[in-house]
């Protein structure tokens, strides 16, 4: 089974490029990459708000799914330039993860995110 998952007044989007924001299947919840873009798609261009956004269009994908950020059991991260944005990162992820238990988090270096420079996919249980 798999159920398609939009965050409410970004189904555009999503629609244009041809894939899910997340898919239900089963008892889990598996979300595409989120990026800090802006609602009409194109990146922020300031690093630290690219990266709340990201965070805030992640919550708004889980929200529509009926889960929070303690849901989520698997974080995979994507950074165009590790070493310089991991601290922006850190700050970011210990909103969104205040206390233990963490998820478990793969954070990836790469070279291209499509005009963005991080990139967050995360897998959740459903409640």
């Amino acid at each position: 089974m798999r159920d398609a998952v939009f965050p409410a007044d970004r189904h555009a989007l999503y629609e244009a490029h041809g894939y899910s924001a997340a898919v239900r299947s089963g008892d889990l919840l598996f979300v595409s990459g989120q990026v800090g873009s802006r609602p009409d798609g194109s990146p922020e261009p300031d690093f630290g708000r690219q990266v709340a956004l990201a965070f805030a269009n992640l919550r708004a994908t889980l929200t529509a799914a009926g889960c929070t950020f303690d849901d989520i059991i698997d974080v995979t991260s994507f950074h165009t330039d590790p070493e310089h944005q991991f601290d922006t990162v850190l700050a970011a992820k210990a909103q969104a993860f205040p206390a233990a238990p963490y998820p478990a988090w793969t954070a990836i270096g790469v070279n291209w995110l499509a005009g963005f420079d991080f990139e967050i996919k995360v897998i959740a249980r459903l409640p």
